[in-house]
């Protein structure tokens, strides 16, 4: 299969300069960066694509038992990686992508992925003893369930929580948006692996320079867990951005692309 068209991939900015890949949370598609892509298009090859499942990715090319885990997106980032011959890219994905990258660079040779940023990112949603993941598996359960039942509604009432900006509701709505393009039965897989997965073990072999970009008010991934995943993952950067809600590159752009910019700079 055509990859490249598989995943709706889309390469801009300077073609000469390094590679960034900008990678999708769930319920959305590329176009969540278009606010991040002029700040990176001056100097930096950037890549962005779609999961099969969301955007404009080829849905006949969706398996749910391959979605049914991380692994399978990650597949997906290598496949994407593989069709372009990317290599020392830095990867940065927002909320479940940020695990999905660290799934993938596990997956690949080590010259394919040279960092990580990880936005908004939580590796367990579920609190237990010692850790807080900022739900109860009760909560899940009633989210899941509530998902399951009736997409559109679920989308339309958390869609605006997620973005956590009610000043601004045009963000609210184009998250509901972007939620209700996606087929509900595609989008049931992907939140049942996202809500379910666990990926604190692997956080300890990453590698590779990370920044860890948190809130400081996001209802789905607390200050908590981004104090976890930096001191999970040696030498590691973590930075709050002074923002609320749980998609800083679209509520707080400039924040998040001066702190993105910062680090890609101290990388060449």
């Amino acid at each position: 299969m055509d990859i490249v068209r598989r995943n709706n991939v889309s390469v801009t900015g300077n073609p000469d300069g390094p590679t960034v890949v900008l990678a999708h949370g769930f319920g959305c598609d590329q176009n969540m960066w278009r606010l991040t892509v002029p700040a990176l298009a001056e100097e930096y090859r950037v890549v962005l694509f779609d999961y099969v499942g969301s955007g404009r990715a080829d849905p006949s090319a969706f398996s749910q038992e391959r979605y049914a885990t991380l692994e399978g997106y990650a597949r997906d980032v290598v496949e994407v990686h593989e069709a372009l011959d990317l290599r020392d890219a830095v990867f940065v994905g927002h909320s479940v992508s940020a695990m999905i990258g660290v799934t993938a660079a596990g997956m690949m040779p080590p010259e394919r992925i040279r960092a990580l940023v990880m936005v908004a990112p939580s590796p367990c949603y579920i609190d237990e003893d010692g850790y807080r993941g900022g739900f109860s598996a009760e909560d899940i359960d009633e989210l899941l369930a509530s998902l399951e039942s009736n997409y559109l509604g679920w989308s339309s009432a958390m869609a605006p929580v997620i973005m956590g900006n009610p000043d601004r509701p045009e963000l609210g709505d184009e998250l509901t948006n972007s939620f209700c393009a996606t087929d509900p039965d595609m989008a049931r897989v992907f939140a049942r692996t996202t809500f379910l997965s666990d990926s604190r073990d692997a956080l300890k072999n990453v590698r590779v320079p990370t920044l860890v970009l948190d809130c400081t008010q996001d209802v789905i991934a607390p200050r908590e867990v981004g104090a976890y995943v930096h001191r999970a993952i040696p030498g590691s950067t973590l930075i709050t951005l002074d923002a609320t809600g749980h998609c800083p590159h679209l509520s707080a752009a400039g924040a998040t692309n001066a702190a993105l910019t910062r680090f890609l700079a101290g990388l060449r």
